[in-house]
């Protein structure tokens, strides 16, 4: 019987002048010139470009090294990228060659010489990577730069970067919403935080439109969360006045008191946004009494003029709304706002100038500089809105008040003044009739 050769032929390589029966020269405009000695039987099987170039129909094939020689022209940028197609065609096999792409830009460079030479293998390989690895802000920006164009075969390296269907929107946006209004235990409190950065981002018009227009539903979900979040904002209230101090140490009750202020800052942004703080003024405006109540009795710390002064945050954003017309508030709680809220920031802005003005390295918190010069102006507004008496009640005791400083009610003074002088002409003169 005649011998069986059992020794598998060995595969060929990249480089090997002894097997090679076809030299790829790569060139560049810039004078750069590198042979590869290749492989005819790879070339032809993995690639379409030089299956067409080694065909008995391609016009001329040159001779170099006694060899069957292809000339490649590409850019000095592309080079690299054209010597790992080459090398690649030699190892992808099933598509898989994980730990030889060194990189996501690498990749991308090498996924179009492979498209431009139509080696499909490989353009499968480098999109199953780009699809799985993670990307830098600015690998983002190249792989949106070049993929769109390479059309259906490198979709897949775009899905995370697709449009999102409404429904997934909507489902994402209300389980946010309802973990930005929850009250998760302190260590969550972060990325509560975060929830309601990306919340307000999601509903923001910017160089792009917003992701989610609020509907009636999605509308009708936030206020049910703002409004179970003021529920238990009043809750924490009546346990403070009733003084329940077995269930939290002093400073824990102030950490959650600044915690609820925090979000009820945040949920002034959002509602404002989607037009629809009716709901949270009228709950502010009923508890806003209970409101100073508390955080006058407590001690006049640092910390506590800090939780004092987002007191102060909030209710400006409220009168804001009242101040410009944009919630419609019936006169006796417009006067009860005001009587409410000037007497505490007239107090409490002293408090806030002198702790922030030390410069002591635990002061923390950041003050607004256009804060004071805003609610003065929405105090004035809401004054001159007012009946005649009622203003006159307010600017009397203005007056007579230590802190006349501020707020500076001087141009609610001088528009009363004026009003009231010629109240009577301008009546007559309208047909109008006097009480």
């Amino acid at each position: 019987m005649e011998s069986v050769d059992t020794e598998s032929k060995a595969p060929s390589q990249i480089g090997d002048r002894s097997t090679s029966d076809v030299v790829v020269r790569l060139r560049t405009q810039e004078g750069r010139d590198e042979w590869l000695y290749c492989h005819s039987h790879i070339l032809v099987d993995k690639c379409k470009y030089f299956a067409d170039r080694l065909s008995e129909n391609w016009p001329t094939c040159q001779i170099l090294d006694s060899r069957n020689c292809v000339e490649v022209y590409c850019q000095e940028s592309d080079f690299d990228h054209h010597v790992n197609v080459l090398r690649l065609l030699y190892v992808v096999t099933d598509g898989s060659v994980d730990d030889m792409w060194q990189g996501v830009r690498n990749a991308v460079g090498i996924l179009q010489v492979a498209a431009e030479l139509e080696c499909p293998q490989i353009v499968a390989a480098c999109v199953n990577y780009l699809e799985a690895v993670p990307w830098e802000e600015g690998e983002e920006e190249e792989i949106l730069r070049i993929i769109p164009s390479m059309g259906s075969q490198a979709e897949p390296v775009l899905a995370r970067l697709q449009p999102v269907n409404p429904s997934a929107i909507r489902g994402l946006f209300l389980s946010a919403i309802r973990f930005a209004t929850s009250s998760p235990l302190s260590h969550l409190n972060d990325l509560k935080s975060a929830a309601q950065e990306q919340l307000e981002y999601m509903i923001t018009e910017d160089d792009d439109g917003p992701i989610l227009t609020a509907d009636d539903e999605i509308k009708s979900e936030v206020k049910e969360c703002v409004k179970i979040l003021f529920g238990r904002f009043g809750n924490l209230l009546e346990a403070i006045l009733r003084e329940h101090r077995e269930s939290n140490s002093e400073e824990e009750k102030l950490q959650l008191l600044k915690s609820y202020l925090l979000d009820l800052l945040w949920a002034c942004q959002i509602l404002t946004k989607m037009e629809i703080m009716r709901e949270f003024v009228s709950s502010w405006v009923d508890i806003s009494d209970k409101v100073v109540k508390v955080v006058q009795q407590e001690s006049s710390t640092a910390e506590m003029i800090e939780t004092k002064y987002k007191v102060i945050e909030v209710a400006s954003k409220v009168l804001e709304t009242i101040g410009y017309g944009s919630v419609i508030l019936p006169t006796a709680k417009r006067l009860h706002m005001l009587k409410v809220w000037l007497p505490f920031v007239r107090v409490t802005k002293p408090l806030v100038d002198s702790v922030t003005a030390s410069g002591e390295d635990t002061v923390e918190f950041k003050v607004d500089g256009e804060l004071w010069q805003s609610l003065e102006s929405t105090f004035v507004s809401i004054i001159l809105a007012l009946p005649s008496a009622d203003q006159a009640e307010i600017l009397s005791e203005w007056l007579e008040n230590e802190h006349v400083k501020y707020p500076d009610l001087t141009e609610a003074f001088e528009v009363w003044c004026y009003r009231s002088k010629v109240a009577k002409r301008r009546l007559a003169l309208c047909g109008g009739s006097l009480v």
